[in-house]
């Protein structure tokens, strides 16, 4: 049993790496599906172990690079956290593939952007097997290249090159941090995770503080947040994969791996509790002032992840990989069908111009409307056993109060902009023109999986032997506080939403501005650089080329010689006059002497 595993690990990753080395144009996506189908239930083996003896391994061959204070080896750490996020990463990725088979097919490019699919899930198994920090950084960057060249899939379009351009400057902003606890990591300690780890009461503040940055950036926390909504322009598939199981969520999963070390630390756990509880609301509420689909679920990602960075700041890791494992599916599952609805309105993205597409599309508005209450904790739906968890273990914690307001607004503003998405999407009247084409098999197949484990995760979770929480207890007005506010959000939000139309037209409001242009970070950054830039050229040029070059360079220098010379010597190194003078002299000695 000890070869079991690692065999079927490694079986899986080399499968996937020869789906990437075939050329593109032998490369089938119906064969890529099956094989991901075939890898999905092959995955799933290791848990058998897993369940019953909560089996941990680390596989590491001899070393490949030798040098005097360590040896290099690529090495494979195969635990909870990665045997149970391994099956999830491709049973997603198994669905994506599936719908873009339909969503991309009029694409000529379709074979390789499936192959890039691949190397985006790749990169993420990279990451969540890595044993020492030299492996995850080649997955770190894995994911960044990946989704820059998926981002700017449509790469004619400016709105792709400047989202994709963005994506790749915010995620290095946050690797830094990651580069700089590398350094120190390789200057002060160990790169072997397992030796990492047993310096947790040792460990300075340098390099947590790198690794918090570098989750900041990944994981779209608030400072470094604006590039996941503007992710949104390349295509779809993209967007589902990228907000579900791969790039976003490494930056937690990053924290979730090496969280010992933070739990000892107060002032690290204590920034990403204040972090996560204001991201997660002010994404929150981001979302609820927007009216495109895509941005509101990008939002509704940063907001989720927010949740996760809190329950790291309480020390909670197993609950913030349970929401990443939930709020996968069903994250997964809004995007497809945000997509089957964009395709069907003929590529239109605003809610206030779709309508009564629980008409034309009534699978499809049965899975989003599916998703949408998993996401606001519907109970017995996945996110509830995650969610509602969550805000339970804050209320039974020694919390500060801001997290646990920021978080119960959060909570009642995402019931908010799911009952948007609903009730402008799928109810009512069609407000403009749309297709009326039939679900197709490619389509329904997909979201009919993801549907099926939005609804089923949380159980099945729920009903693992793993679970070794005890039981809490509490008032019963604090248990149900969640679904108390949730149920009040929905009607208000319901409410206004009949009222609205029936008024006169709004002003715009200085705070719904202030949260739609996302507290103005774009401008904010923007303008930085570009001060920054024409400070550099103004130092450039008029500084140094005009005052400093000209004053004490060749000009300054040609001043003081020019002195000098004049006090040594009668010549001024003025030629023309000389040659005159020599000319004149010589034909006036011609004429003497022909006189």
């Amino acid at each position: 049993m000890n070869y079991v595993i690692p065999s079927i690990t490694l079986t899986v990753l080399l499968s996937l790496a020869m789906s990437t080395v075939q050329p593109s144009n032998k490369l089938n996506p119906s064969l890529t599906k099956n094989k991901l189908m075939l890898l999905f239930l092959v995955s799933l083996m290791p848990m058998n172990t897993l369940l019953s003896k909560n089996y941990e391994t680390t596989l590491t061959p001899a070393p490949m690079i030798k040098l005097t204070a360590e040896n290099i080896a690529p090495s494979l750490t195969l635990d909870t956290l990665s045997l149970t996020f391994t099956p999830v990463a491709l049973l997603i990725t198994w669905s994506i593939i599936s719908f873009s088979s339909w969503y991309m097919s009029n694409d000529p490019n379709i074979n390789k952007f499936i192959k890039y699919l691949v190397m985006f899930l790749i990169a993420m198994i990279i990451i969540i097997t890595a044993n020492n920090m030299y492996q995850l950084i080649i997955g770190w960057e894995g994911v960044g290249i990946m989704s820059f060249l998926l981002i700017n899939w449509w790469g004619a379009r400016t709105g792709a090159n400047t989202a994709a351009l963005q994506a790749i400057l915010y995620n290095r902003m946050g690797d830094i941090g990651l580069i700089a606890t590398m350094v120190w990591l390789m200057s002060f300690s160990s790169m072997n995770m397992q030796e990492l780890l047993t310096q947790h009461n040792t460990m300075s503040a340098f390099p947590l503080l790198g690794l918090v940055a570098a989750a900041t950036g990944k994981s779209a926390q608030l400072g470094l947040h604006p590039w996941l909504p503007a992710a949104m322009e390349g295509p779809t598939p993209v967007s589902a994969l990228l907000h579900s199981s791969t790039m976003v969520v490494a930056g937690v999963f990053l924290l979730i791996r090496l969280h010992p070390l933070l739990a000892t630390n107060k002032m690290m756990t204590t920034i990403c509790l204040i972090l996560g509880a204001t991201t997660t609301m002010f994404a929150a509420t981001s979302a609820t002032t927007h009216k495109d689909i895509k941005k509101i679920i990008a939002l509704s990602t940063t907001s989720q992840l927010g949740l996760m960075m809190t329950m790291i700041g309480l020390n909670q890791p197993t609950l913030a990989l349970l929401h990443m494992i939930t709020h996968s599916f069903f994250k997964a599952l809004l995007f497809l069908c945000s997509g089957t609805l964009i395709h069907s309105m003929n590529n239109e993205q605003d809610i206030r111009t779709m309508g009564a597409l629980s008409k034309t599309l009534p699978m499809t508005s049965s899975f989003i409307t599916i998703a949408s209450l998993s996401l606001i904790g519907t109970p017995y739906l996945s996110g509830f056993y995650s969610k509602d968890t969550i805000i339970e273990t804050m209320m039974n914690s020694h919390v500060n109060s801001w997290a646990l307001t920021a978080t119960l607004m959060a909570t009642a503003l995402s019931a908010t902009y799911s009952t948007q998405i609903i009730h402008f999407a799928l109810t009512n009247y069609p407000r403009t023109n749309h297709s009326t084409h039939q679900e197709a098999k490619k389509t329904v197949h997909p979201l009919m999986r993801l549907a099926l484990m939005s609804t089923m995760i949380g159980l099945l979770t729920k009903l693992s032997p793993l679970q070794t929480t005890t039981q809490t207890t509490m008032p019963k007005a604090m248990k149900l506080m969640t679904l108390v506010i949730t149920i009040t959000s929905m009607t208000l939000s319901l409410d206004m939403l009949y009222i609205i139309p029936h008024t006169s037209t709004p002003t715009q409001k200085t705070t719904a501005l202030f949260f739609n242009q996302l507290a103005f970070f774009n401008a904010l950054h923007r303008n930085i650089t570009m001060n920054t830039l024409k400070l550099s050229q103004q130092i450039s040029t008029e500084l140094m080329d005009l005052w400093a070059l000209e004053s004490w360079g060749p000009k300054g220098l040609s001043g003081v010689s020019t002195h000098t010379i004049r006090l040594s010597t009668q010549q001024t190194n003025l030629i023309k006059n000389y040659m005159t003078t020599f000319t004149l002299t010589l034909v006036a000695l011609l004429a003497l002497s022909a006189t």
